[in-house]
């Protein structure tokens, strides 16, 4: 993968909307997200000429989303690249993306969810993305940025040392948005008790290398030519999560036209983000751990290792993932290892 340059003090970044059009339905929640990049990482924000627009008029205009990406990798004044928020059709402007653009102006491209299908289409033009926050969920929070989040990226982004061992938040986790509203921004968010990560099954130290994203947007993908081929699965972590707590049934269904592609039996292990929306019970976590042990038992993976409950996705705070590094898997202590820089 092509590593993309680290970030300093100072640099110029774009907030692009390749999605909904969050900033423009909710103009004060983009700019306090804007204000908590520069206040607590020092660097600029800049919109791109559609960032800001009316979100039927982005919903009408795929194109002009995917214009506003393009621009942002080809101006040399832009060093980074941030999704504004998610959304549930970002799919629609791959047509208008050109993959040499991205592979010969590499820069960091950060967001999650709907924008897993960005990620992909630099992961097909061979740039290592980042899957993370975005500007107004996370660094737009109620309360601000939680500090857990805030030092996984400045290891990942501006550091070009290893990130080495990562493990569960200590500091507790939550899942709770309440509502955009003035009065409430200076609201801190509940925290709920910390949580380990937990190991399903699996042994030892396993290695490979870090390919996924969120379970509902990988399947817009499937089909198409941005789907990663089975040589691409060969040796990776699949790491996935979910936007809104679904039926344990819908995630069966998915995993099990994994395995049926053969992607499950090319894999070295999985990583499964703690599901988003309300259903946050003992008994749901154990239903969703059921439901990975149930499919891969089902295809004769019963050793594929599994880590579950994890800080990454629709619950904060969270680490950030670069696509394509190697990463290992340790069932001792149910952590992760990055092994490698993911920045020049």
């Amino acid at each position: 993968m092509i590593k993309p340059k680290r970030l300093k003090a100072g640099d110029q970044i774009a907030a692009v909307t390749p999605s909904w059009g969050g900033p423009g339905a909710l103009p004060w929640v983009y700019e306090l997200g804007k204000r908590q990049i520069e206040d607590e990482l020092a660097l600029k924000v800049v919109d791109m000429p559609h960032t800001r627009r009316d979100p039927q008029w982005l919903y009408n205009n795929p194109k002009a989303r995917a214009e506003d990406l393009m621009q942002a990798f080809t101006d040399s004044s832009i060093k980074a690249i941030f999704s504004t928020v998610g959304g549930d059709e970002s799919i629609r402007i791959l047509p208008f993306l050109d993959l040499n653009i991205i592979k010969n102006n590499p820069k960091i491209f950060l967001g999650f969810s709907d924008v897993t299908t960005i990620h992909m289409a630099c992961y097909k033009a061979g740039l290592s993305s980042f899957y993370g926050p975005s500007v107004m969920v996370e660094f737009a929070e109620n309360g601000g940025i939680l500090s857990y989040t805030l030092e996984s990226i400045k290891r990942t982004l501006f550091s070009r040392e290893k990130k080495g061992e990562i493990s569960a938040s200590m500091s507790g986790w939550t899942a709770e948005l309440p509502e955009w509203a003035p009065e409430n921004r200076n609201q801190n968010r509940k925290l709920k008790a910390p949580m380990p990560w937990r190991i399903l099954q699996g042994t030892g130290t396993v290695p490979g290398h870090l390919l996924g994203g969120c379970f509902e947007a990988l399947e817009f993908l499937k089909g198409t030519e941005y789907w990663p081929t089975l040589d691409q699965w060969n040796g990776a972590l699949l790491f996935v999560e979910t936007y809104d707590a679904p039926s344990t049934v819908y995630c069966e269904h998915w995993l099990r036209n994994y395995a049926s592609q053969g992607i499950l039996q090319r894999i070295k292990g999985i990583l499964f983000g703690r599901p988003g929306g309300s259903q946050h019970s003992d008994e749901d976590f154990e239903r969703y751990d059921a439901a990975f042990l149930k499919i891969t038992h089902e295809f004769g993976l019963a050793d594929l290792p599994i880590l579950s409950r994890m800080d990454f996705g629709h619950t904060d705070p969270k680490i950030i993932l670069p696509y394509g590094i190697n990463t290992k898997i340790c069932c001792d202590n149910a952590s992760i290892v990055i092994e490698e820089n993911a920045v020049e």
